[in-house]
Protein backbone atom coordinates (compact mmCIF):
# COMPACT_ATOMS: atom_id res chain seq x y z
CA UNK A 1 0.00 0.00 0.00
CA UNK A 2 1.45 3.53 -1.18
CA UNK A 3 2.21 5.94 1.88
CA UNK A 4 -0.04 9.15 1.19
CA UNK A 5 1.58 12.23 0.00
CA UNK A 6 2.11 14.04 3.48
CA UNK A 7 3.60 17.58 1.92
CA UNK A 8 -0.43 18.25 1.56
CA UNK A 9 -2.00 17.13 4.94
CA UNK A 10 -4.79 18.38 6.50
CA UNK A 11 -6.42 17.61 9.46
CA UNK A 12 -9.96 18.28 11.28
CA UNK A 13 -11.32 16.79 14.80
CA UNK A 14 -14.57 18.23 15.96
CA UNK A 15 -15.61 17.66 19.25
CA UNK A 16 -19.35 18.40 20.16
CA UNK A 17 -21.56 17.90 23.42
CA UNK A 18 -25.31 17.41 23.52
CA UNK A 19 -27.88 16.98 26.24
CA UNK A 20 -30.28 14.66 25.05
CA UNK A 21 -32.36 13.96 28.40
CA UNK A 22 -31.98 15.90 31.37
CA UNK A 23 -29.62 13.21 33.34
CA UNK A 24 -27.64 12.54 29.93
CA UNK A 25 -25.24 14.19 27.89
CA UNK A 26 -23.53 12.55 24.88
CA UNK A 27 -19.88 13.39 23.12
CA UNK A 28 -18.78 12.98 19.88
CA UNK A 29 -15.02 13.48 18.56
CA UNK A 30 -15.00 13.23 14.70
CA UNK A 31 -11.51 12.85 12.83
CA UNK A 32 -10.96 13.67 9.24
CA UNK A 33 -7.17 13.89 7.70
CA UNK A 34 -5.33 12.30 5.51
CA UNK A 35 -4.32 9.32 6.81
CA UNK A 36 -7.67 8.26 8.68
CA UNK A 37 -11.53 9.53 9.35
CA UNK A 38 -12.82 7.97 12.28
CA UNK A 39 -15.61 8.50 15.24
CA UNK A 40 -15.83 8.24 18.70
CA UNK A 41 -18.74 8.88 20.52
CA UNK A 42 -19.44 8.40 24.90
CA UNK A 43 -22.57 8.45 26.61
CA UNK A 44 -22.27 9.99 30.11
CA UNK A 45 -25.07 9.93 32.92
CA UNK A 46 -25.27 13.10 35.22
CA UNK A 47 -24.68 14.77 37.89
CA UNK A 48 -21.94 11.61 38.63
CA UNK A 49 -20.13 12.46 35.28
CA UNK A 50 -19.94 7.99 34.76
CA UNK A 51 -19.03 7.26 31.21
CA UNK A 52 -22.19 4.87 30.25
CA UNK A 53 -21.29 3.30 26.88
CA UNK A 54 -18.50 4.28 24.48
CA UNK A 55 -19.00 3.77 20.47
CA UNK A 56 -16.37 4.03 17.97
CA UNK A 57 -16.38 3.53 13.65
CA UNK A 58 -12.99 3.63 11.65
CA UNK A 59 -14.59 4.64 8.44
CA UNK A 60 -10.94 4.98 6.82
CA UNK A 61 -7.60 3.95 7.96
CA UNK A 62 -4.68 4.23 5.44
CA UNK A 63 -1.97 3.05 7.96
CA UNK A 64 -4.41 -0.14 8.94
CA UNK A 65 -3.47 1.07 12.08
CA UNK A 66 -7.28 0.69 13.30
CA UNK A 67 -8.06 -2.73 12.24
CA UNK A 68 -11.61 -4.41 12.71
CA UNK A 69 -12.84 -5.63 15.84
CA UNK A 70 -11.89 -2.58 18.36
CA UNK A 71 -13.12 -4.61 21.39
CA UNK A 72 -11.12 -2.65 24.42
CA UNK A 73 -12.91 0.85 24.44
CA UNK A 74 -15.85 -0.11 25.89
CA UNK A 75 -13.39 -1.04 29.03
CA UNK A 76 -13.96 2.83 29.43
CA UNK A 77 -17.66 2.36 30.62
CA UNK A 78 -17.89 3.46 34.02
CA UNK A 79 -14.62 6.05 34.65
CA UNK A 80 -16.10 9.02 36.30
CA UNK A 81 -14.50 12.08 34.20
CA UNK A 82 -12.48 14.26 36.38
CA UNK A 83 -8.76 14.29 37.13
CA UNK A 84 -6.66 11.11 36.45
CA UNK A 85 -9.22 9.98 33.95
CA UNK A 86 -6.96 9.74 31.22
CA UNK A 87 -4.23 7.69 33.22
CA UNK A 88 -7.06 5.43 34.44
CA UNK A 89 -8.45 5.25 30.65
CA UNK A 90 -5.28 4.18 28.97
CA UNK A 91 -4.72 1.56 31.59
CA UNK A 92 -8.25 0.19 31.36
CA UNK A 93 -7.59 -0.07 27.59
CA UNK A 94 -4.50 -1.06 27.55
CA UNK A 95 -1.19 -0.05 25.71
CA UNK A 96 -1.49 -2.95 23.18
CA UNK A 97 -4.75 -1.24 21.75
CA UNK A 98 -4.18 -1.45 18.42
CA UNK A 99 -5.62 2.64 17.45
CA UNK A 100 -4.17 5.12 20.16
CA UNK A 101 -6.00 7.62 17.98
CA UNK A 102 -9.63 6.20 19.00
CA UNK A 103 -8.15 6.55 23.20
CA UNK A 104 -7.34 9.90 22.24
CA UNK A 105 -10.54 10.68 21.22
CA UNK A 106 -12.37 9.10 23.71
CA UNK A 107 -10.15 11.56 26.08
CA UNK A 108 -11.25 14.40 23.54
CA UNK A 109 -14.92 13.83 24.24
CA UNK A 110 -14.19 13.52 27.58
CA UNK A 111 -12.69 17.08 27.94
CA UNK A 112 -15.52 18.59 25.72
CA UNK A 113 -17.78 17.14 28.84
CA UNK A 114 -15.71 19.21 31.07
CA UNK A 115 -15.94 22.53 28.65
CA UNK A 116 -19.66 21.72 28.51
CA UNK A 117 -19.90 23.00 31.88
CA UNK A 118 -17.52 25.72 31.58
CA UNK A 119 -20.12 27.38 29.19
CA UNK A 120 -21.44 29.81 31.82
CA UNK A 121 -17.63 31.19 32.51
CA UNK A 122 -17.65 31.50 29.31
CA UNK A 123 -20.52 34.03 28.84
CA UNK A 124 -18.76 35.95 31.41
CA UNK A 125 -16.24 37.23 29.47
CA UNK A 126 -15.60 41.12 29.67
CA UNK A 127 -16.65 43.06 26.33
CA UNK A 128 -12.49 44.75 26.31
CA UNK A 129 -10.30 42.21 24.88
CA UNK A 130 -7.43 42.73 27.06
CA UNK A 131 -9.87 41.82 29.83
CA UNK A 132 -11.30 39.26 27.89
CA UNK A 133 -7.59 37.88 27.49
CA UNK A 134 -6.67 37.93 30.80
CA UNK A 135 -9.80 36.73 32.19
CA UNK A 136 -9.17 33.28 30.07
CA UNK A 137 -5.44 33.35 30.99
CA UNK A 138 -6.60 33.20 34.42
CA UNK A 139 -9.27 30.45 33.82
CA UNK A 140 -5.78 28.53 32.26
CA UNK A 141 -3.76 29.42 35.62
CA UNK A 142 -7.14 28.10 38.20
CA UNK A 143 -7.55 24.82 35.54
CA UNK A 144 -4.02 24.15 34.26
CA UNK A 145 -6.10 21.15 32.47
CA UNK A 146 -7.64 23.51 30.27
CA UNK A 147 -4.06 24.27 28.40
CA UNK A 148 -3.85 23.11 24.93
CA UNK A 149 -7.75 21.52 25.24
CA UNK A 150 -8.96 24.49 22.08
CA UNK A 151 -7.40 26.43 19.53
CA UNK A 152 -7.75 29.39 21.61
CA UNK A 153 -5.78 27.84 24.67
CA UNK A 154 -3.27 26.18 22.67
CA UNK A 155 0.94 27.27 23.12
CA UNK A 156 1.43 30.11 20.94
CA UNK A 157 -2.08 31.52 21.65
CA UNK A 158 -2.17 35.62 23.00
CA UNK A 159 -4.12 34.07 25.95
CA UNK A 160 -1.84 31.10 26.77
CA UNK A 161 1.39 34.20 26.77
CA UNK A 162 3.49 33.61 30.23
CA UNK A 163 1.57 30.33 30.96
CA UNK A 164 3.89 27.53 31.81
CA UNK A 165 2.77 24.28 29.99
CA UNK A 166 1.59 21.42 32.38
CA UNK A 167 3.48 19.10 33.32
CA UNK A 168 2.59 15.28 32.73
CA UNK A 169 1.89 14.56 36.04
CA UNK A 170 -1.11 17.28 36.41
CA UNK A 171 -2.50 16.27 33.08
CA UNK A 172 -5.66 14.52 33.31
Amino acid sequence: MPFPHLLSYSRTRTTSVERPEPDTLRAACRLQDNLMEAEVEITVRLPDLDITAVQSRVLRDERGLCPGGLEGLENAVGVRIGPGMAKIIKGLVGDDFPCPQLVFMVEECCHGVILYFTKDELRAVPEDEDEAREHFARMIRKNIRLYNRCAAFAPGSSITEGIDPPSPHTQS
